[in-house]
């Protein structure tokens, strides 16, 4: 696909950042496309693979190679090349619900796999993808689409995150009348609460959401089922039920002083932060205010990276990330070859924000939190670690992480982010519907499959596979919905790739 010399006459070019010092100024995204032009030749790179591992979305080496979704990469970006930019759209919007998100969120797995990537630069995929979309929107091409004729079936999609959406998205175009109940104010899940503005400007989730109302999907908000509405309701008015809750179940630090004022969950963090920001544009003062405060992160993942960008934003006085694990090399290792996703240490925009900003990087490695500590009106004042190191459990045989003796330190902090990740489903709901959770507290389901141990009810998503990609949430999602046509109708015609 694309030119079969492309990757020998043009060069990688992406989008570029705005610099850090500028664009902590706001809440906005910061990324300058590539005129249409230029995202062609991008398009022009992309080989004429035997085995295009971009769209495999395999697991190799413990990890995803490649895109879960299966999107026809090659196909599109042809299509890009060849400024069939109409036809592009319509293969992209083939495999994936919502490429508007994952374009600007995803990790980009497919270009990770790129064979172009093997003794070079991989190919601009994401970016190819965002064009895409986003031309698509600007032509009509992405308007509203209703289905002709409806089932007569009903179901409902309990919480509106990628998975609850992509499966509402595909049972809506079967036909069938979906319903989506959401328990927060704003419909779009982790989309809206848990992603801060300037990774995913939340007018792109809105968009969308106006699309899928136009072609019929009803969305209700304010609706907290397990709580204010029972499942027994849900079970009787609806023929098939769907929770796509996601993994919303912080997991918590039991230490010293962990009750002292100032310590947060970063989910929360971030949910109050975007909502102040889309209800008033922080007027109402109801975002965590971190302003001139030495703000301590708990946790290295993408999370963690999110709350060091947003603390910066509210113009903090320092900020400090502390990560359990070692940091990863900077460069693939012998034992970590292509196409495996690559195990090297990525500084994300957070980070690159702090060193323009403080100098360094905030990141501390191998270390955790030993204790709290709080003055004497129980405000924290500073948190105490102390460094870890990798050993062999002599009782056991298996390697785990112990102190290192004498290597304590005391940071001041006044605010504490914990993002120490998820322990899975929250228990209300799942007791609501008495469907059987595994030992990660995750909803349980035949392997590969999606219905839950009550008959009718269907899970999807983080609810089901635990804390993951957003683009994992929509592939479930269609696989999920996929299973309840099947149900519903005896045979179905919806496509997974």
């Amino acid at each position: 696909m694309g030119k079969p010399t492309g990757f020998m006459d043009y060069k990688r070019e992406v989008s570029r950042d705005t610099p850090p010092k500028e664009r902590i100024k706001n809440f906005r995204e910061f990324h300058e496309h590539l005129p249409m032009e230029r995202q062609q030749l991008q398009g022009a790179r992309c080989m004429e693979c035997g085995v295009p591992f971009c769209q495999s979305g395999m697991t190799i080496g413990g990890m995803t190679s490649g895109c879960p979704l299966h999107n026809l990469v090659p196909e599109w970006n042809d299509l890009v090349y060849t400024g069939n930019w109409e036809q592009a759209y319509h293969r992209l919007v083939k495999t994936n619900s919502f490429p508007e998100f994952t374009s600007r969120v995803c990790p980009a797995l497919c270009e990770a796999a790129c064979t172009c990537g093997l003794n070079g630069e991989p190919v601009a995929t994401k970016e190819n993808e965002y064009a895409i979309i986003e031309n698509a929107y600007e032509k009509g091409y992405a308007q509203p689409k209703p289905p002709a004729v409806r089932t007569g079936k009903k179901v409902a999609v309990v919480g509106s995150g990628p998975a609850g959406l992509a499966a509402a998205d595909q049972l809506n175009r079967r036909g069938h009348s979906v319903t989506v109940f959401e328990r927060s104010d704003r419909i779009g899940g982790l989309l809206i609460y848990g992603i801060p503005n300037m990774k995913l400007e939340k007018q792109i989730v809105e968009r969308k959401i106006k699309v899928m109302e136009a072609e019929g999907v009803t969305f209700v908000t304010g609706a907290d089922v397990g709580k204010e509405i029972k499942a027994d309701k849900l079970l009787k008015d609806f023929d098939r039920v769907i929770l796509a809750c996601g993994a919303s179940n912080p997991r918590d630090l039991n230490v010293p002083g962990r009750d002292a004022k100032g310590i947060y969950f970063a989910v929360d963090f971030l949910k109050a932060n975007t909502k102040s920001l889309l209800d008033s544009g922080f007027k109402d003062g109801k975002s965590v205010n971190v302003r001139d405060k030495n703000v301590v992160i708990i946790g290295g993942g993408d999370t963690g990276n999110d709350c060091v960008g947003t603390s910066i934003r509210h113009g903090c006085k320092s900020v400090t990330q502390i990560e359990m694990m070692p940091k990863a090399p900077d460069n693939r290792a012998e034992n970590n070859p292509w196409p495996q996703w690559p195990k090297v240490c990525k500084t994300d925009y957070g980070q690159e924000e702090a060193i323009a900003l403080f100098g360094h990087d905030p990141r501390i490695y191998e270390s955790t939190v030993k204790e709290f500590v709080k003055d004497k009106n129980g405000n924290l004042k500073a948190v105490k670690i102390v460094k870890l190191r990798r050993e062999k459990d002599e009782a056991g045989g298996r390697m785990a992480m112990k102190e290192v003796e004498g290597s304590e330190q005391s940071l001041p902090a006044e605010i504490v982010l914990i993002a120490a990740g998820f322990l899975g489903s929250q228990k209300y709901v799942t007791d609501a519907f008495k469907v059987a959770v595994n030992q990660r507290t995750n909803v349980d389901t035949a392997p590969g499959g999606y219905e839950t141990s009550v008959k009718n009810v269907f899970t999807a998503g983080d609810m089901h596979r635990g804390q993951s990609l957003v683009v994992w949430a929509i592939r479930e999602g269609r696989e999920a919905a996929k299973a309840v046509d099947e149900s519903l109708m005896g045979y179905t015609n919806l496509m997974v790739q």
